[in-house]
């Protein structure tokens, strides 16, 4: 059994308003607040890399809980920001972290589905070699990649990072089921080629009309029923798609988790930043819903329980 038993994460300090901005956007402060949803932007140092952040992340998981580093088994980095072309991320994360060199390596080319589909492939890895201890980084800096001049993406990202322990037989949530999909036809509506392109209304269109059947699919193939799941985390993406998917699927809006006023949709980090916040409340047989969806376009859901 590979349980999540803490979750680090980072936000720069540093913060960018969008209400300084809604002059030059043409627009006003209800559509921030309440379709948007994001207030002001975490944005990092122009100097630091998603290899920086994730490093920060892991400084605040050991502010929560000792580990020593000589026991990580897999040391796998989500982003698809990442510090350099060649090598990956994770190396570069391994080599500042002193891990082990018995240490697995590798990165996870995903965006706003990425933490679900990482805790999947992290935790398959794991059973699978018999490893005890592994780390699971997202970091997905857009600042290096956003215009400023660009409705569509300039006032929705924030930078960030987190980083997820995995521990075999040991308290804490477990995955009971998970269901993906792509629809590859449509990658050019989310694309970068040189500064990040979204085509917002096509990514909405595609958000709202597969991922509640991925999570009705979900709860069928586990045999549950939407009552029995005791909070969401859906994808920061914007206010507006999470309200769309709770009121599609008919969630109660109280257990539909929301919150990046303060910093913005963090991509792959969205989901464990949230989870972050509640990891020690949860109690023993609760179950959690989560679901990433975006770039890709890709989505992926999960239901976890705490054991």
């Amino acid at each position: 059994m590979i349980a999540i038993t803490t979750i680090g994460k980072y936000l720069p300090e540093n913060r960018v308003s969008n209400l300084r901005l809604l002059e030059k956007f043409e627009t006003d402060e209800a559509f921030i607040r309440d379709k948007i949803g994001v207030v002001q932007r975490a944005q990092k140092a122009p100097g630091q890399k998603a290899s920086d952040l994730c490093l920060k992340a892991f400084e605040n998981l050991l502010s929560q809980k000792e580990l020593d580093t000589s026991s990580v088994d897999c040391c796998v980095v989500v982003t698809q920001n990442p510090d350099l072309n060649i090598p990956h991320t994770s190396a570069i994360v391994h080599g500042a972290l002193d891990l082990p060199e018995s240490c697995a390596c590798f990165d996870i080319s995903l965006g706003c589905s990425g933490y679900v589909y990482g805790l999947s492939v992290v935790t398959a890895f794991m059973q699978a070699n018999g490893f005890k201890t592994g780390l699971l980084f997202t970091a997905d800096p857009y600042s290096d990649i956003i215009d400023p001049d660009d409705k569509n993406t300039a006032l929705i990202f924030g930078d960030g990072a987190t980083v997820t322990l995995l521990e075999e037989n040991q308290p804490g949530l477990v995955a009971l089921g998970y269901d993906f999909g792509s629809k590859g036809a449509g990658y050019k509506n989310l694309v970068n080629e040189g500064k990040l392109y979204m085509n917002g209304r096509a990514v909405f269109n595609f958000t709202a009309g597969v991922v509640p059947k991925s999570i009705e699919k979900l709860l069928q193939k586990l045999n549950l029923e939407k009552s029995e799941i005791d909070q969401w985390y859906l994808h920061q993406g914007s206010k507006y798609i999470v309200d769309t998917i709770t009121m599609r699927l008919g969630l109660e809006p109280e257990k539909v988790v929301f919150n990046m006023y303060e910093y913005g949709n963090t991509v792959s980090s969205s989901i464990p930043m949230l989870l972050s916040d509640d990891l020690n409340k949860f109690i023993s047989g609760q179950k959690i819903g989560l679901s990433g969806f975006g770039v890709g376009l890709s989505w992926a859901s999960a239901i976890f329980e705490m054991k």
